[in-house]
């Protein structure tokens, strides 16, 4: 490598973090609204003899990717996910991966508790109501919902998200129940803090007695396509199920029909599967009534994504210069 190293970046992330970065390097930055194809991501690394390259989920950041320039010695993906990184191909190459961890747990679980507060109040069907000109009168059943306060609310993956998910349930003393591969009594205790006795049930259990199920699970092998037909038919006829976790870790057509059929109240989705969801997809045919979808904005505030800008960027300068990287998701992956 000669001259001041390049760093490609695949999409234009805040400015506090590409300017820490043209403080040192030369920086590309594809503008488009829409993600570049791997091909062309391919291209611009080979041409740009990159050092670095800053990634969003979006991006298949494989062997191809990884071999397109010969200085490349850094990934830095701005998300706290990383299997859309080649984390084996990466490590064989030398080449380090950063990621974006504990960033963003606070701001997901506010999302969450927006789409469960709005499937449970049906305030877009609500919206939808008075905006269409039908708000006639006050009336006893117009757009009714169950309760919050005093309701089951059940975590299926009772990480940092899961538990501050589960946190803001004190304020509606909520009963809380999560499930997961073990107990957690960490977790147990940090939620004994808020004064919430979380109770660990199996999985079967939690569905069937939970009024809210909140999703929190990463995406591995084990939990892609978790919520399927089978589960959803366990769920109480009024439960709402929220997912900001991965739109994969629930089967879109066993929802689809558990919605059409009554199976299930509501569903509130952060992320879907496919994600994009196209404006035409069968599943919006419940949408406002029982379906509510946002576009994977669970880590949208400004402070949280200038934070993870930043935190790419630092994780950037590290592998161009050899130094350890503050966030490795080799290393958190348990490859190093």
């Amino acid at each position: 490598m000669t001259g001041t190293p390049t760093v490609y970046v695949t999409r234009t992330i805040p400015e506090i973090g590409l300017d820490r970065l043209r403080e040192r390097y030369e920086v590309a930055v594809w503008d488009g609204k829409l993600p570049p194809t791997k091909e062309h991501i391919v291209s611009m690394l080979a041409e740009l003899d990159a050092a670095g390259l800053v990634c969003l989920l979006s991006d298949e950041i494989d062997a191809e990717v990884l071999d397109a320039s010969p200085d490349l010695s850094v990934v830095s993906t701005f998300s706290v996910g990383y299997d859309h990184v080649h984390l084996a191909a990466a490590a064989e190459r030398g080449i380090a991966v950063g990621h974006t961890p504990g960033v963003l747990a606070e701001t997901t679980a506010d999302l969450a508790w927006a789409l469960l507060l709005t499937c449970a109040r049906r305030t877009v069907e609500g919206h939808a109501h008075v905006a269409a000109d039908e708000w006639e009168t006050w009336g006893p059943r117009l757009l009714t919902g169950p309760d919050v306060h005093d309701a089951t609310l059940g975590i299926v993956g009772l990480g940092e998200i899961g538990t501050a998910t589960a946190k803001r349930a004190a304020g509606f003393e909520m009963d809380v129940r999560y499930s997961g591969r073990s107990p957690k009594p960490e977790r147990e205790a940090e939620l004994a803090e808020f004064g919430l006795d979380a109770t660990y049930v199996d999985r079967d259990e939690l569905l069937a007695e939970s009024d809210f199920v909140s999703l929190h699970v990463p995406l591995v092998e084990e939990t892609e396509g978790l919520i399927g037909s089978a589960e959803l038919q366990r769920m109480s006829e009024d439960a709402i199920l929220i997912n900001t976790s991965r739109g994969e870790v629930v089967d879109t057509d066993a929802l689809d029909t558990a919605l059409a059929a009554g199976q299930i109240g509501r569903a509130g989705l952060d992320v879907t599967d496919p994600e994009p969801l196209p404006a035409d997809h069968p599943l919006f045919r419940h949408a406002p009534e029982r379906l509510v979808v946002t576009p994977h904005i669970g880590s949208a505030s400004t402070g949280t994504r200038n934070r993870m800008a930043e935190m790419v960027a630092a994780c950037t300068e590290a592998g161009i210069e050899g130094e350890p990287l503050p966030h490795s998701a080799i290393r958190d992956a348990g490859m190093e």
